[in-house]
């Protein structure tokens, strides 16, 4: 029998935030029995330090280059997923699974052909009720603990009061104390309609943890000690955590370390499903169900991660991994600027869309002259917190990875370059 699909996706959340990672900080006992219950995986990576790049790769199992989502910014379109892109959930429903999204979309907006109804989902509440005697998959994408930080006072209150925390972290795990509560109710569902034992539910996130943006700070957020946070190919806005509970398919109480990839889930899901990808669909991520079984699976030793505003720009905040070591070339501040007025407008049309129809279409913002640092390299099995540069006694290393990087990125580049006009806009 055909399990059912449970997708959790939180929005900005790290390791550091559950409090199964971090010694009891933030309350969230559901989500810790999962991971204690479960399986694991330690080294489980997105696909952009970002969510909506990343929420891209996740549903189409491609580098987001190649979707054409390459940043948040939803008035200039550039977190529009390609019209020619094909979704996880449409190859779903063609396997006649009943497919569903709640919550946050954040790839494509001001326009119906972007819409997450076009993109092969239903939208309703009660989803797993109704679909309780058909396969069904459901992406839950909680908009939690994105800023801004806003949540109950009975939720926040526990941790203002032990004077440990900021007021913007004590509100942060008030958000993370309900999106366990949620995450908890699905559960509770599953087992009541008598699903939990054929259901695979996942967990994880889009991009790590904020730390600084608008209104106050959360310089003092504990992230486990991981270098940089969202925004930053560092491990802490590329490592996050992937929790799996699937008691038909799945051993228990498991921690997984090999490299796992956000392109990797659309693989794995069809073949939990039963079902292929079409076979002219070219995939970045592989299948990695054998892994998870217990198997001997292998997973690929290079990953790839590159991410700026606008124009994508290789020199800047990109980074790939090949086996444990990994190759960083720092964030350029003049390729990281927003422009103060595109910044404006994209939150205005989050306040009130109806002002808005169509995205802005004029040039996006000259960018100045910049100096490009020189890369890094850390080997993550000595040094996963990546404190020491081994760059300048690795220079064949380097090298060789600066050109695979470079290999790479062209050849994302050119694909996201294919993307008519007319398909994106």
């Amino acid at each position: 029998m055909r399990p059912n699909i449970v997708l959790i996706l939180a929005d900005d959340l790290g390791y550091g935030d559950l409090g199964c990672f971090n010694g009891g900080l933030s309350q969230t006992p559901a989500l810790d029995a999962l991971a204690r219950e479960g399986v694991c995986l330690s080294q489980h990576y997105s696909a952009s330090p970002v969510c909506a790049p990343a929420r891209a790769s996740l549903l189409t199992g491609r580098y987001p280059h190649r979707t054409g989502a390459i940043d948040t910014l939803e008035m200039r379109g550039l977190d529009r997923l390609a019209l020619r892109e094909t979704t996880i959930a449409e190859l779903l429903r063609r396997a006649c699974y009943a497919t569903g999204l709640i919550g946050k979309w954040h790839n494509g907006a001001l326009d119906a052909r972007y819409h997450p109804n076009r993109r092969g989902f239903d939208e309703a509440v009660g989803f797993i009720e109704r679909h309780a005697r058909e396969p069904f998959f459901l992406y839950l994408a909680y908009s939690a603990p994105h800023f801004p930080f806003e949540a109950l006072e009975d939720d926040v209150r526990p941790f203002r009061e032990t004077g440990r925390f900021t007021h913007a972290v004590a509100t942060l795990y008030g958000m993370l104390r309900a999106l366990d509560r949620g995450v908890a109710r699905v559960l509770e569902t599953l087992a009541r309609e008598g699903l939990a034992e054929n259901t695979l539910v996942l967990f994880s996130s889009d991009n790590g943890p904020q730390f600084g943006g608008q209104g106050e700070a959360c310089t003092d957020r504990f992230n486990c000690g991981y270098r940089g946070a969202k925004g930053l190919v560092y491990e802490g806005g590329i490592r996050l955590p992937m929790l799996l509970r699937w008691p038909a398919g799945l051993d228990a109480r498991r921690e997984l370390g090999a490299l796992v990839h956000l392109t990797d889930w659309l693989p794995t899901l069809l073949h939990v499903a039963g079902a292929e990808p079409p076979r002219d669909l070219l995939l970045d991520g592989v299948d990695v169900i054998a892994l998870l079984q217990g198997e001997r699976g292998r997973v690929p030793p290079t990953r790839f991660w590159q991410w700026n505003r606008y124009t994508p720009a290789l020199e800047c905040n990109a980074a790939m991994r090949d086996g444990d070591w990994k190759l960083v070339r720092p964030a350029i501040r003049e390729c990281m600027q927003l422009a103060p007025e595109d910044l404006a407008m994209d939150v205005d049309a989050k306040l009130r869309p109806e002002r808005y129809g169509d995205i802005a279409r004029g040039p996006e913002p000259v960018r100045e002259a910049f100096r490009t640092p020189p890369a890094q390299l850390f080997d993550l099995a000595q040094d996963p917190f990546e404190r020491e540069d081994r760059a300048a006694g690795e220079p064949e290393r380097v090298a060789r990875m600066e050109r695979a990087l470079a290999s790479w990125f062209e050849e994302v580049e050119n694909e996201r370059r294919t993307i008519a006009e007319s398909a994106v806009g």
